[in-house]
């Protein structure tokens, strides 16, 4: 089954849904601000299991205390629920 791209107002009612989030283009970005390096990786190696049991892998960047997550989805060239439903998981385990 093809990947379907969120339309604009449905873009809309997932950013409400997590709105830590800021849309860039197609891509959705959050800056996740960690104690130190050491919960940074922690953190990202979490996300990185939760993104393969997902087959949905984000861009991932470590500034030290620093991590940003950018998501988008490369089969439908835009934002699918894939993505949401990703920042989602990530929000929940940065909140632990």
């Amino acid at each position: 089954m093809a990947i379907r791209a969120l339309n604009e107002s449905e873009i809309a009612a997932e950013l409400k849904k997590t709105p830590l989030w800021k849309r860039e283009g197609k891509e959705i970005v959050r800056l996740f601000q960690l104690p130190g390096f050491k919960e940074s990786i922690a953190f990202v190696n979490a996300v990185a299991k939760e993104a393969d049991r997902a087959d949905h892998h984000p861009d991932i960047l470590i500034q030290y205390s620093k991590v940003t997550l950018r998501l988008s989805t490369h089969d439908c060239d835009g934002l699918s629920t894939r993505d949401f439903a990703l920042a989602a998981v990530a929000d929940e385990l940065a909140a632990r």
